[in-house]
């Protein structure tokens, strides 16, 4: 059972062959929202909540590149779908005739810093944290990019790699991501009156390559 063990880890942790300069990566997973209240489109009282983000998927890529056994960077894309919930007083004053639940998106851009505390480049799995910066693009219901509000995002998390075999010469790899994000809510022209900061999760696994 020892040796079964010692050789578990050697496979694990070892192996030249798994030397790279760098991983492509498709993500894909859920976000989740916390303090996403945007605020209220009523002229008198209301609150924080009349209008707000709901949860909903995301998918995305990261192209990460290592600057050293134990340092790396990345600069990663995601979209997220979400939904903009309006209760009951918020969709009325929108002429919606009551609550409403409308989609929507975010484009999210972000660079990072990686750091791999206990293995090297060459390793078959790697424990990692990053953090970093970027922005998000919040667009409404039936909009466009072009019209969406930019702000700018800071986030923080970690996860690990692992190396699970070759295919025609290519590196293939798996990952699991846990995150957090927060920046300043949208409000779109229609909500005032929102918290502090948004806050999201990132829980999301991926398959890539390395080279």
């Amino acid at each position: 059972m020892r040796k079964l063990l010692v050789v578990a880890a050697l496979l694990a942790f070892s192996g030249a062959a798994w030397g790279q300069a760098g991983d492509f990566w498709f993500n894909y997973g859920e976000s989740f929202f916390q303090n996403s209240g945007l605020g209220t489109d009523l002229a008198f009282g209301g609150s924080s909540n009349d209008i707000k983000l709901d949860s909903g998927y995301r998918f995305g890529f990261r192209f990460d590149f290592n600057v050293g056994d134990h340092y790396g960077a990345e600069v990663g894309y995601a979209f997220n779908h979400t939904d903009l919930v309006l209760n009951n007083a918020a969709g009325s004053a929108l002429g919606l005739g009551g609550s409403a639940s409308l989609g929507m998106h975010m484009h999210q851009v972000a660079f990072n810093g990686m750091y791999y505390p206990f293995t090297p480049d060459k390793a078959r799995v790697r424990p990692f944290v990053t953090a970093g910066f970027g922005f998000d693009n919040f667009v409404p219901p039936g909009g466009q990019s072009f019209n969406g509000e930019t702000k700018i995002a800071a986030n923080f998390g970690g996860g690990v790699k692992a190396h699970i075999g070759e295919v025609h010469g290519l590196k293939v790899g798996v990952r699991v991501d846990l995150r957090e994000y927060i920046s300043p809510h949208p409000n779109f022209g229609i909500a005032t009156g929102g918290s502090a900061g948004l806050w999201q999760t990132e829980i999301s696994a991926g398959i890539g390559i390395g080279f």
